[in-house]
């Protein structure tokens, strides 16, 4: 094959790769885009429970059958498996976490607070470890001093009930089982803390 020849193939060869190369980088940022756009979209996206609660209604508190991951007063000990529906007749504080959640330790210590503060008079404060290793979520509870109770589940069933984009998310439940609260975020701060605090007080 004389050098012109050689040329040319070399020359195809290239524009093939260069035609590769744009398909994949082309397919590479349309995936990205798209998932971004999913992002977007679901950002603030109301659930049925927070329309139901914008409408003035307490929609029903989906039930839970989990296992104890963490005893304390009124649940029950370690190991043991319990209902939600057990709990009903007392105010429950139902909390979304994971170890590996930062936002989850800062607000912690605010619900080991409420926990101390109105545990007395009636309340539950009740984690639910989800998308976690049950020895790091130990690790998380020993670490941060948490003394009321926390189910675990090692699915993301729990967090599909309750329409959950992520983790803390936290439902104040009244005795009758109905979520009088959706709280979409941390509880962080003396403020925040005292505004469930009012509500808690509203409902024992």
């Amino acid at each position: 094959m004389d050098a012109p020849e050689q040329e040319e193939t070399a020359g195809r060869s290239g524009r093939r790769r260069r035609t590769v190369l744009v398909a994949v980088v082309t397919a590479v940022v349309a995936a990205i885009i798209a998932l971004l756009a999913v992002g977007l979209t679901n950002q603030g996206q109301s659930t049925k429970i927070d329309q139901a609660i914008a409408a003035g209604d307490r929609p029903p508190a989906p039930d839970l059958d989990l296992t104890i991951l963490k005893g304390g007063r009124g649940v029950g000990d370690a190991g043991q498996r319990i209902r939600l529906s057990d709990l009903r007749g007392r105010p429950v504080l139902l909390n979304f976490w994971a170890s590996w959640c930062v936002p989850c330790a800062d607000e912690s210590g605010v619900l080991e607070g409420l926990w101390r503060r109105f545990g007395p008079q009636g309340l539950i404060v009740l984690g639910v470890d989800t998308q976690d290793l049950s020895g790091d979520a130990r690790t998380f509870l020993r670490r941060h001093g948490v003394t009321y109770p926390s189910l675990r589940d090692g699915t993301d069933v729990s967090q599909q009930a309750y329409e959950t984009t992520g983790v803390p998310e936290t439902f104040l439940i009244d005795s009758d089982g109905r979520i009088a609260v959706p709280i979409r975020g941390p509880i962080v701060g003396r403020e925040a803390e005292e505004a469930v605090a009012q509500r808690i007080e509203g409902l024992l």
